[in-house]
């Protein structure tokens, strides 16, 4: 390596600190220390084919792979001797493969989602050659359950795969799979599959909730979250968990890997559910409640202090992501605000501290916002 390539790394780790001190915009937990597990990363741990199954490539962390999946089976409420998952790469992975299992049960469904999924639902849909129908939201990004019972009834004829949202990407919101699952039964819809996108709130939600309303206890079939998110981790990873008797319907031996190819990726990463099993064990479930408590106590402080400060900032129901009216570039660039149809949002993960929400609030105070700054001939077009 060159001087000048030192130099360069040297200036992109600069760049990367400074970021990571002002990003509340996306849903990333920055507290985590693994630093233990560094010398683990000289060392190419790769859990290719079915975690359940020994491969041939011993260079694994498949056992404490099963420990993580066992952890988000029993907080999801899967059936005891009925589970099966995996450790994807993210939340994305994981609505394919929810929807990968559901085409090959129904083969003729047709997916409903809503105007709120992530854009990773409609790009699955895609993927796997299915048709799909997309329902309205509520004003808070709720599945609109009214539009799609109409949807359903027009389409009584066809098996229904619906994608539950349980986190949506602006505004939290979540669909009631107690709901729908109930409305499937008042329709007289006997084939149907319930995926939930729980990429987000799957985490924390079950731990904040005595009777969270979209595990499998209340409906759902699979279950796909993040594990970067909420509980921390240096790269994208996440689980999928599935009724397994819809599982074995997928698989394929490969027997110079001496396992099934029942995933999605052939090689798959092997630090992700290696940081997870130890974010798991070191917190324990009571301290990841405390986690989540906090994440909620802060989200309530910050919605406090941006309304204080004359900004009509709104949250729902035991959410940690706060929206409010789109302000000016600058503000939103500096704090890397994720934007759309004029709101934005920041996200209250693990990590950001009240020392940060009071600077960016202080900050968001005296800039003008958007609309006034345009009218005033003042928007600020970089940062």
């Amino acid at each position: 390596m060159t001087t000048e390539d030192k130099e360069q790394l040297n200036r992109q780790m600069d760049v990367i600190v400074q970021r990571a001190a002002n990003s509340i915009g996306y849903p990333f937990a920055t507290d985590f220390n693994y630093s233990e597990l560094y010398p683990l990363l000289g060392y190419s741990l790769n859990n290719i084919g079915d975690p359940f199954i020994e491969s041939t490539y011993k260079v694994s962390s498949r056992a404490l792979e099963r420990e993580v999946l066992a952890f988000f089976a029993e907080l999801f409420r899967a059936p005891k001797d009925n589970w099966w998952g995996y450790a994807t790469n993210g939340g994305s992975e994981g609505n394919l493969y929810g929807l990968y299992v559901a085409r090959e049960l129904y083969s003729r469904a047709i997916v409903y989602y809503s105007t709120s999924s992530h854009y990773s639902v409609p790009k699955s849909i895609h993927l796997l050659g299915m048709q799909s129908i997309i329902i309205r939201t509520q004003a808070n990004g709720e599945m609109d359950y009214e539009d799609l019972e109409a949807s359903i009834k027009s389409n009584r004829q066809r098996p229904v795969i619906v994608v539950a949202n349980v986190g949506t990407t602006m505004t939290e919101a979540k669909d009631n799979v107690a709901t729908i699952r109930q409305l499937l039964k008042d329709t007289a819809i006997n084939s149907y599959y319930i995926h939930c996108d729980a990429a987000l709130a799957g985490n924390y939600l079950p731990l904040l909730e005595e009777d969270p309303t979209f595990d499998f206890a209340h409906g759902a079939d699979s279950i796909a979250c993040s594990g970067h998110k909420f509980i921390g981790s240096p790269m994208p990873c996440g689980v999928v968990i599935v009724r397994k008797n819809y599982k074995d319907r997928i698989g394929q031996p490969v027997p110079y890997i001496g396992s099934l190819d029942s995933t999605i990726t052939g090689s798959r990463n092997g630090h992700g559910p290696l940081f997870l099993w130890y974010a798991i064990k070191k917190y324990g479930r009571e301290g990841l409640v405390q986690r989540a408590v906090e994440s909620v106590s802060l989200a309530s402080y910050t919605q406090s202090r941006l309304q204080a400060a004359g900004i009509p900032a709104w949250r729902n129901r035991n959410a940690i992501t706060l929206v409010f009216p789109e302000p000016a570039l600058s503000i939103r660039a500096k704090w890397q605000l994720a934007t759309e149809a004029g709101q934005s949002h920041l996200i209250c993960m693990p990590g950001v501290s009240k020392e940060t929400i009071d600077h960016f609030v202080d900050e968001i105070s005296i800039v003008p916002s958007k609309k006034d700054a345009e009218e005033s001939g003042e928007y600020m077009l970089s940062y």
